[in-house]
């Protein structure tokens, strides 16, 4: 087993600084090994789309393929610094949480068209699955940010670009955090105009835009100017020349102070600030009939602007032009803050080339790896969330079976522009575990099925208890780790910051250490007469008889025939249950029995290995249905190896869980 490494970390020496409580320096961090879990590559998808160049330097013992990390991005970051990519990134973009108070969940359907389940007349639906929980305690939201963006510091070529996107709620802070991080580096604040929505503020003004900062790492960064559409009545303004030829007038005057150009031209004089182009200039434009004299020599020449050789307005730090995404655009896929990919794209084609290397650590919906899949760029991905991987695993697949549909076309310079997409940088991609992330149970969730479970009511506003049972405060404790004292230090050290507190706490956790009865003793006797308030309760949710069904769980399972045919695989999906999604439907139900006319409604996506070796997952054929009115097909037939083989079939259900069943044949 490989043994987990030290990474080195240079500090941050921007000024101003930010302080908080508990701000701590990132000296060093443990670089965890990874782990192969899945790799997507289709058949013709070791041709690579790319040029072998880019891939020159590319660290040994990863495929030249996307890269695709499950994990805590803090772990997956110093992975990445250990392994071979520091300096090597060209293009950062990143969506962090905002700290905003809120929980982001994504709505869960049944696949098919309506009337597949229904009940009483109504689609049935799962509820939502939290995504992330954006709710931080006092001041770990900055130092959250703080150590990542150290990180990426590391990780980021000295050419390259980051874009941290956020909104009102922290990016005063944030803005401070990345000038300590990159100082004298601020390249822009760009101001994204996403809703044009009214009315939704009450006592206050309504925010419509988001804030994207662009940082460098040094002076010699990469910029391809963009362009945006003019607006209509500008183009109104348009002439027809005597070609037919329709041309905008627009000055010939200088915005800024030129003495050198100030000169009369054929008895025409400029605007105080001088000519825009030189005299000979000039007599070149009148020669090709360009100019337009106006009868009164007091007046101003103009320059013929034709609309054919106009490429837009260059891009400001103002986007008013890209919406966000609407909630019926095809784009959409049911994923809480999902961003445009014309969003995404403009960035990537601004500060980036075909080929360069592209890394989001809060990949969320999948949309910055689909764009840089997209225009030919290799790209990085991570995230701490299991719907989050599986959500993009599924727009990368569908991207690339496209692409493998196209021609082949020359990589594009400068950017991606002119006309065409570049050819991709990697037909396939691959998806790593980072410090054994899939054992961990997330916090977020685990608290999410605690309080259902025990019928807490949740508190959104306290940063540190997680809700209240009867009149108790109630502190969930993370569950990869067994209940300390030092967890019941943390709860004293919050109940003497709070003197006017006086109910009760009841502390959740899976399993409790032997020290913590006696902690619990010492610290109840004082309150067994009840005048001395906040008594401690445990409660210990794997051996307490009252909430034993608290890990009960039944899996889904498949019944598959796979057979060899000839020199052919045959896969054959006879039936699917998810007990998970018929309990779900049942407490929708009521007294009535939830009625699914197909199975395959409970079915997000089957993929087949035809020679799975039991470790990694060889994707070589995906059926994803592209729109959720479409199920699987259930029935497959791939190309066989001449030798006995086992071949594996993973099915994963509306809600992410997933069945593997493997034959050999």
């Amino acid at each position: 087993m490989e043994k987990p490494k030290q990474v080195q970390i240079k500090p941050a020496k921007g000024r101003p600084m930010l302080t908080w409580v508990g701000k701590r320096p990132l000296r060093r961090v443990t670089a965890y090994p990874a782990q192969l879990d899945e790799i997507f590559s289709p058949p013709g998808a070791e041709a690579n789309g790319g040029t072998p160049s880019p891939w020159s330097d590319w660290p040994d013992g990863y495929p030249r393929a996307g890269l695709h990390f499950h994990g805590d991005n803090k772990d997956v970051l110093a992975h990445l610094l250990a392994n071979g990519f520091r300096g090597k990134v060209n293009l950062i973009y990143i969506d962090p949480p905002f700290d905003s108070g809120a929980d982001y969940v994504r709505k869960v359907t049944l696949r098919g068209a309506s009337g597949t389940a229904r009940l009483d007349g109504e689609p049935y639906t799962l509820g939502e699955q939290i995504q992330y929980t954006d709710i931080w305690a006092n001041d770990n939201y900055l130092q959250f940010m703080y150590e990542r963006l150290l990180l990426l510091r590391e990780l980021l070529s000295t050419s390259g670009s980051i874009f941290l996107h956020c909104d009102d709620t922290r990016n005063y802070q944030l803005r401070t955090l990345l000038e300590e991080v990159f100082p004298g580096a601020f390249r822009n604040e760009i101001i994204w105009k996403r809703s044009t929505s009214t009315g939704l503020a009450q006592r206050r003004c309504g925010t419509l835009h988001d804030t994207i900062y662009w940082f460098t790492k040094g002076d010699e960064y990469k910029f391809y100017m963009q362009h945006h559409a003019y607006e209509e009545e500008y183009l109104k303004r348009a002439v027809k020349d005597a070609a037919g030829r329709l041309y905008i007038p627009i000055p010939t005057g200088n915005p800024g102070p030129r003495p050198n150009l100030y000169y009369e031209y054929k008895g025409y004089w400029p605007h105080p600030n001088g000519y825009k182009w030189t005299r000979e200039k000039m007599e070149e434009f009148d020669r090709q009939g360009r100019l337009i004299f106006p009868e009164d020599k007091s007046g101003r020449i103009q320059f013929k602007q034709y609309l054919d050789e106009m490429e837009g307005v260059k891009l400001q730090d103002l986007w008013t032009d890209i919406p966000a995404v609407h909630p019926v655009a095809g784009e959409r896929i049911g994923f809480p803050t999902q961003k445009p990919e014309a969003l995404i794209e403009r960035i990537v084609k601004m500060a980036s080339s075909p080929d360069d290397l592209v890394l989001d650590v809060f990949i969320g919906s999948g949309t910055t790896a689909v764009v840089a899949q997209k225009l030919g760029r290799r790209w990085i991905a991570c995230d701490v969330n299991k719907g989050a991987i599986q959500t993009t695993a599924r727009r990368l697949q569908a991207v690339i079976d496209a692409q493998k549909q196209r021609p082949p076309t020359l990589p594009l310079s400068g950017g991606g522009e002119g006309g065409g997409e570049p050819s991709p940088a990697q037909l396939s991609f691959a998806v790593y575990r980072v410090n054994d992330y899939h054992l961990q149970i997330q916090h977020n969730e685990a608290v999410e099925l605690a309080c259902e479970h025990l019928g807490v009511s949740r508190d959104r506003r306290d940063g540190f208890f997680d809700g209240t049972l009867g009149k108790r405060l109630v502190k969930i404790v993370p569950f990869n780790h067994p209940l300390s004292p030092v967890d019941l230090e943390e709860i004293r050290k919050e109940l003497a910051a709070r003197p006017e507190e006086d109910r009760d706490v009841v502390v959740v956790a899976l399993g409790k250490e032997v020290a913590v009865e006696a902690w619990l003793e010492d610290w109840n006797r004082l309150r067994k007469k009840g005048d001395v308030p906040n008594k401690v309760e445990v409660i210990e949710l794997r051996t307490d008889p009252r909430f034993g069904g608290f890990f009960e769980h039944h899996p889904a399972c498949a019944r598959v025939k796979i057979r060899r045919s000839g020199e052919k695989i045959q896969v054959e999906i006879k039936d699917f249950v998810s007990p998970t999604i018929i309990e779900r439907l049942k407490g929708q139900a009521g007294l009535l029995a939830p009625a699914i006319d197909d199975w395959r409604a409970m079915m997000d996506n089957v993929m087949i290995d035809p020679a799975y070796d039991g470790h990694v997952f060889r994707i070589v054929l995906g059926d994803v249905p592209a729109r959720k009115s479409d199920l699987v097909v259930g029935a497959y037939e791939l190309k066989a190896p001449p030798e006995q083989t086992t071949v594996c079939v993973k099915i994963t259900d509306m809600l992410g869980e997933q069945v593997l069943v493997t034959e050999a044949v």
